[in-house]
């Protein structure tokens, strides 16, 4: 009897990949605030989810089509079905930067406190499969 990760985890593993990709994100974002033209971009995990949840009922597992035999299976990438979204500004800005440093940081402590919160929950989740084959 062998233990199914993807069904002992759920969907813990691809939130953690899509909390640690947002975060990059929204730094980028942080970092050229300062940039003259610069566009702020948002990752938005119900879109994301919905993706996923699509990509799901098809074949099971998130993988993307492959066209040759000795590409390699990638999962789930966020960026690659077009959810990397532009940031509507709240207030115009002379130098057309869209960016919203306090908006930005806020959105970046919410990301980490989500980004805990699906770290904890597969470490939780690591710690009952290591106590069930223990026997504990």
């Amino acid at each position: 009897m062998s233990i199914s990760f993807d069904k002992a985890l759920g969907i813990h593993e691809q939130a953690l990949a899509f909390r640690a990709q947002r975060a990059e994100v929204l730094a980028n974002n942080i970092a050229n605030a300062d940039t003259p033209n610069y566009k702020a971009r948002d990752l938005e995990f119900s879109a994301v989810l919905a993706a996923q949840a699509d990509k799901t009922k098809n074949g099971g597992t998130f993988a993307l089509n492959t066209t040759n035999s000795r590409h390699i299976e990638a999962d789930g990438l966020a960026d690659t079905d077009g959810t990397l979204l532009y940031r509507t500004p709240s207030q115009p800005s002379l130098d057309q930067n869209t960016v919203d440093a306090q908006v930005e940081q806020a959105n970046y402590a919410q990301n980490s406190v989500g980004f805990q919160a699906s770290f904890t929950l597969l470490n939780n989740r690591f710690k009952g499969l290591v106590s069930a084959l223990r026997g504990e």
